[in-house]
């Protein structure tokens, strides 16, 4: 403070003018702790020291923060910004009473000292090397205080009797323990975290009374005009100093609004200084501050201020505006006192000043929308007082895109499928709405850019695939409309027939024809009833396909059906077809001549047996008549003539 009160006494030297900029004074030094001043374990707490400098130049200032009255951090800076010390997940060791001070060119200031509590500590975690020992042996034990910090004192156990403790700086402690008695030891530890704000307090000392008198001397402050003042109006405000006499020493003077200080002087040199007046409040507040020694006595004067008008706004019609379309900026002040201004007085300007719009009336601007985004700002000005709009940001809407339309997955006849529709181009929100034909179907859909619109429908009849169409609107003037949906309909496969050509005999070939209707490609698969495995499987592109077996044979014979799936994952299956193989015309041919054959060499047989059995029969009776007529036998000229004739037929011998 001394050195603050010898570079007042030089900066105000009557000799000389004073220099502003190097005079300065903290008015005030505030420390808060963060979200509280009593937290839990592993709080994030902030400090924050806070002060308040008022000052024409930006100032170098040095931070000290103390914590138990030692200095744990101190920083220089020239940013008017708060001072932030961060405790992460603070610990029991991070109690006690914080302060902080600002030091500038000399001058300095403390704040108030704030405690801070911490509650929580992590349970202890002991080691053990080993959980067998002998006796004699030692058994080496750790205590462990995890993740927290500070100066310790560890305390081991045997049962409930305290055998050991240890001091240390860290957050854990190591020993070797020596255990005599024999049988089982319950080893546990506890540690204390040492705190040097901890301490036990007094009884209250004597009572010592002192009287505190005030200084006869204070500053007064005085403006000019008291009331009815407007914006752009001089003010004249005199600092002076009331009950001022040659003993007192090193007074200083300043007078400042806010932190934004405006002039200094001292005792013989009382302040005047004259501004102009800005709105920039509906009040506005100046102190005159003297400085004795180590006091600071303030007088402080309020005054009220009327706007000449408001802060003017910015506004856009239509709305929303669409790229290169027509549109109007409009910048006016909503109030305005015409008793000290004439509305033809007060100009409006669009910033900047290449805004590819033309003026049309005070405060209006029209033109087209560009293709891009645009900021723009209005300026309000009269006597001499400025005042700007907030920034408008213009952003032009793209308009929508022919929407396409389409479907996700394959639709099915008869099935639920979903169509989507979806614009390429176009600002959000974009409204879709789906047609059949000329009926709307449902309500509107919203949708971002980017995200399509989707609807869930049913067709009984293929031709209906082409009546849906979608249309999509973003508040422009046309709604574009899709092309009609053009894509392939599945129909489920039905009616599936197996037919078997030609005649099944035995040595031809066969082929078992199955066919469906449906929409291709179709997967056929052909069965033998007594078996599970299909005898083919096959992928057409047509809505039909065959299973040839070549070189029939008996073992063909049985029940056959084929089985028919697309897309549509229905499966058909045909009625059962009875096959039996028949024999081949040539073994039946063969078979027909073998018999022939055979009859024919029977009938062969017989005659020839026959024929033998006749000529048997005649030479017999030959033999007889001969005996009787010469009495020798098989002699021909002794038989009649007729007799000897006869070769066919026999007669009875006669005796």
């Amino acid at each position: 403070m001394d050195l603050l009160l010898l570079l007042t006494s030089v900066l105000l030297c009557s000799c000389g003018p004073v220099n502003t900029e190097s005079v300065f004074q903290i008015a005030s030094v505030t420390l808060s702790i963060e979200p509280r001043a009593a937290v839990r374990r592993n709080t994030n707490v902030t400090l924050r020291c806070q002060a308040s400098v008022i000052s024409l130049a930006q100032l170098n200032r040095e931070y000290m923060l103390y914590k138990d009255n030692s200095v744990i951090y101190n920083k220089n800076t020239s940013s008017k910004e708060d001072f932030l010390y961060h405790l992460p997940e603070a610990r029991v060791s991070n109690n006690g009473r914080y302060k902080c001070m600002v030091r500038i060119m000399g001058q300095e200031m403390t704040s108030k000292s704030e405690k801070l509590t911490v509650t929580g500590m992590s349970p202890p975690i002991l080691h053990a090397d080993k959980s067998r020992t002998t006796e004699g042996e030692g058994v080496t034990v750790r205590c462990l205080a995890p993740g927290e910090t500070g100066s310790f004192f560890f305390y081991f156990y045997d049962n409930s009797s305290e055998i050991h403790d240890e001091h240390r700086n860290t957050n854990q402690a190591e020993i070797k323990l020596h255990l005599s008695d024999v049988g089982a030891h319950m080893i546990h530890c506890i540690y204390k975290v040492f705190i040097m704000s901890e301490s036990v307090t007094s009884d209250e000392s004597n009572t010592v009374i002192v009287t505190v008198e005030e200084l006869s001397i204070k500053p007064f402050l005085e403006i000019s005009p008291v009331n009815n003042i407007y914006e752009g109006d001089n003010l004249t405000i005199k600092c002076s100093i009331l009950g001022f006499n040659q003993s007192h020493k090193g007074m200083n003077l300043l007078l400042n609004q806010g932190t934004n200080l405006l002039s200094v002087g001292n005792a013989t040199a009382a302040i005047e200084y004259n501004m102009m007046v800005e709105a920039t409040a509906p009040t506005l507040s100046f102190d005159c501050r003297l400085t004795v020694k180590n006091l600071i006595k303030v007088d402080t004067k309020t005054i009220s201020v009327t706007e000449l008008f408001s802060v003017p706004q910015l506004v856009m019609s239509p709305p929303q505006v669409f790229q290169m379309k027509p549109m109007t900026l409009i910048c006016k002040s909503q109030h305005v006192a015409l008793e000290r201004v004439n509305k033809e007085d007060l100009t409006y300007s669009l910033d900047p000043a290449e805004h590819f719009l033309t003026p049309n009336g005070a405060g209006i601007f029209s033109g087209r929308a560009l293709k891009n985004e645009f900021n723009y700002t209005c300026i309000a000005e009269a006597k001499g007082i400025r005042k700007r709009s907030g920034t408008l940001t213009i952003n032009p809407k793209v308009p929508v895109s022919v929407p396409s339309i389409r479907v996700a997955d394959w639709p099915i006849l008869g099935e639920s499928f979903r169509i989507f529709c979806q614009s390429s181009k176009g600002s959000g929100p974009i409204s879709y709405s789906f047609w059949k034909g000329k009926t709307q179907m449902g309500t509107p859909i919203i949708k971002s850019f980017g995200q399509p619109a989707y609807i869930s429908v049913v067709i009984n009849d293929v031709k209906e695939i082409n009546l849906f169409t979608c249309k999509a609107n973003n508040g422009g003037e046309e709604e574009q409309q899709s092309a009609a949906l053009d894509t392939a309909v599945i129909e489920p496969i039905t009616n599936p027939i197996l037919t078997v050509i030609p005649d099944p005999v035995e040595g031809n070939d066969l082929y078992l024809i199955c066919s469906v209707q449906g929409t291709p490609p179709v997967t056929f698969r052909w069965f033998r009833h007594d078996k599970e495995t299909p005898l083919k499987v096959t992928t057409s592109l047509s809505n039909n396909s065959n299973y040839q077996i070549t070189g029939l044979s008996k073992e063909y014979s049985g029940m056959y059906y084929c089985e028919a799936d697309n897309r549509a994952n229905f499966k058909v299956q045909s009625d059962l077809v009875d096959i039996e193989v028949r024999m081949a015309l040539w073994k039946k041919a063969l078979i027909g001549g073998v018999l022939l054959l055979v009859a024919s060499l029977l009938i062969m047989i017989s005659c020839v047996l026959y024929y033998k059995h006749r000529r048997d029969a005649v030479s017999f009776y030959d033999d007889k008549e001969g005996r009787v007529t010469n009495g020798t036998r098989g002699s021909v000229a002794s038989l009649p003539a007729d007799i000897s004739n006869r070769s066919s037929y026999s007669i009875p011998a006669t005796v």
